[in-house]
């Protein structure tokens, strides 16, 4: 079969999205489907097709997020693009504009449509100081699902979440995680020497988009109260983003390490003894399930993958509470290296259990499916307009 993923993000960026977006087109494609990936230009790119079925639309930077793109609408170009190539069903992974027109085109040609709620942007409004546009936000949300054959989320929690607003084909895929690249056998000491700890000294790490959405701040006063416990305790930003100049100056203590890939990813994360977890806006964290795959326990609130898979008092320390009691769970593990290393066991084991090729069955059978549950006279949420799509007021 052959299946066409939208998305406004995909490697070489780094971050969840795009990570899971590119281990979903390997895992089909090993299950011997062709998969096209339609994205962004990347700067210095200009809009084209790829011989290995990449089509490169228009884009624009976002203006708060300097480092991603999104896409401008291309109804036109796919429906062309979908005439010559006709997918069997289309993945739509990011509700932007790019997205919505690949709804409108793939509606228009009678291709079933999945889209995949991966990112709560309502949630992250208040973050970037944008609060009155939080309904706005949650009505384009609904219209864009709405208008899909089925839709994608990674936690149950999420799955009523889109029932409780009228998405009634909202589906459950659990997401994989690689326990080859994210294995505590990757614990290099060389590497802590490097950040300045010796033997069992301390490593707090946080791994992610050094950004606003992060609710970083509590994870700098968590480590701030640790180290007054733990005085040669250091801590470790892996990733990169709009806030990591000014915490750089700030806080000249803390290693701020840039982006990682591949293996280095997993051995900086598997290094660390420590991993501080304080997003309330996420709809998954698959650094969750990477920081379990490393066996390294963490702090992480009561909510997307840490709900799911994150046993409090078994895998680390799930939090159902406030900055405080996040702030508090961090000391007590801190304090507890015995608690740490059991900890770090079981949470190696708990993962090795989501494996890849098991996703990757289900999400095929998902897309392969979706012709079925295509509705028969369904509205066209994103009414024809030639060169834009509007969310609703």
């Amino acid at each position: 079969m052959r299946y066409a993923i939208v998305t406004d993000t995909y490697p070489p960026e780094v971050n969840g999205v795009a990570l899971t977006l590119q281990s979903y087109a390997e895992a089909l494609r090993a299950r011997g489907h062709e998969v096209d990936i339609v994205r962004p230009a990347r700067p210095g790119e200009r809009s084209g097709e790829d011989a290995d079925g990449t089509l490169r639309v228009s884009g624009m930077q976002l203006p708060l997020y300097r480092a991603l793109r999104f896409g401008l609408p291309s109804a036109r170009r796919l429906r062309a693009r979908w005439a010559a190539l006709r997918p069997d069903a289309v993945y739509v992974a990011t509700e932007g504009l790019l997205g919505a027109s690949a709804l409108r085109a793939a509606r228009a040609a009678g291709i079933p449509t999945v889209t995949a709620l991966h990112t709560r942007f309502d949630l992250y409004m208040e973050d970037y100081g944008l609060r009155l546009l939080q309904p706005a936000a949650l009505a384009w949300m609904r219209r864009f699902h709405g208008g899909a054959d089925a839709t994608i989320v990674a936690t149950q929690a999420l799955e009523r979440w889109l029932h409780a607003q009228g998405v009634a084909h909202a589906i459950t895929l659990s997401r994989a995680v690689d326990c080859a690249r994210f294995d505590p056998a990757h614990r290099d000491p060389a590497l802590r020497a490097e950040w300045g700890i010796e033997g069992d000294g301390l490593v707090v790490i946080h791994l992610g988009r050094v950004a606003a959405e992060k609710n970083l701040g509590l994870a700098i006063r968590a480590f701030r109260a640790l180290q007054q416990r733990h005085p040669d305790a250091r801590m470790v930003f892996v990733g990169d983003g709009p806030l990591r100049e000014p915490l750089q100056r700030a806080h000249p203590d803390i290693l701020f390490v840039g982006t990682r890939r591949g293996r280095d990813l997993g051995r900086h994360l598997a290094s660390a003894d420590l991993f501080l977890f304080p997003s309330r806006s996420e709809t998954f964290g698959n650094v969750v399930l990477e920081a379990m795959a490393s066996g390294v326990p963490q702090v992480a609130f009561a909510l997307g993958a840490a709900v799911e898979h994150l046993c409090d008092g078994r895998h680390g320390a799930c939090v159902d509470g406030d900055d405080e009691a996040f702030i508090a769970a961090a000391l007590r593990l801190a304090d507890d290296p015995r608690a740490r290393r059991r900890m770090a066991l079981a949470g190696r084991e708990a993962m090795l259990r989501l494996a890849p090729v098991q996703v990757a069955a289900e999400l095929d059978a998902l897309l392969a499916g979706a012709g079925a549950r295509k509705r028969t006279g369904a509205a066209d949420c994103f009414a024809e307009e030639p060169g834009h799509a509007r969310p609703a007021a």
